[in-house]
């Protein structure tokens, strides 16, 4: 018998890493497109910060679910969370979303003075949502309910204080992307630090939908 030609076109066995005659593996995910692009890869990235975040958040949401009864004699959830104040803030930081999704839409399309737009509203819907959460905060301090009251409110102030240091962060950045997008354009680099962007504030509405929930309105309830 003669020897098998392992060089010729064969069967799948006969080729187990499915090199094919190109010599590029069919495994590796890339196929004839070759390596993804940046923004996909920038995008991808940016999801793994966000979810090494997400599960930060988690602990602090742990720690509060733990420590929600223990008031110490304190005043209880229901006695301190006003939810129509708390329904204010939700709309300003989820209006605030929905202009930053206009904005992405707008920087698509190469439109300077709409995306400009957008992300000024943005920011000011975001302002506002971190000036009613600094008021509420200062409300309660006032009333004797502050963060040293009680391990309760502890975890309270220090779950949504958390989230609003990241909305005081975001704020920061929003106000770098809109000096770069006016200064340099829409290059690539600075569409992919935009898709960071969106990506980072989407996820802090995810995030607030989640303490309404948990916080306030099981709270309140």
């Amino acid at each position: 018998m003669s020897p098998v030609d392992t060089t010729a076109a064969g069967p799948a066995w006969s080729d187990p890493n499915r090199v094919g005659r190109h010599g590029r593996s069919e495994l590796t995910g890339h196929g004839d497109r070759g390596v993804e692009s940046k923004r996909i890869i920038t995008g991808y990235g940016f999801w793994i910060y966000l979810l090494s975040d997400i599960i930060m958040f988690s602990a602090f949401f742990a720690a509060y679910a733990v420590l929600a009864d223990a008031t110490a004699g304190g005043p209880t959830a229901r006695q301190i969370f006003r939810l129509n104040y708390v329904a204010l803030e939700t709309a300003c930081l989820l209006a605030s979303s929905f202009a930053g999704g206009m904005a992405s839409v707008a920087a698509s399309v190469r439109s300077q003075l709409w995306t400009q737009i957008g992300l000024l509203v943005t920011g000011l819907l975001g302002f506002a949502f971190v000036v009613l959460e600094v008021r509420e905060f200062t409300s309660l301090i006032a009333a004797g309910a502050g963060p040293t009251r009680s391990a309760f409110l502890t975890s309270y102030f220090s779950l949504v204080g958390l989230h609003g240091v990241h909305v005081s962060v975001g704020l920061l950045w929003l106000g770098t992307m809109m000096a770069q997008i006016w200064v340099k354009g829409f290059r690539p680099d600075i569409m992919r630090r935009l898709l960071c962007f969106t990506l980072f504030w989407h996820a802090l509405d995810i995030i607030w939908v989640a303490i309404l929930t948990m916080v306030y309105l099981m709270g309140a309830g």
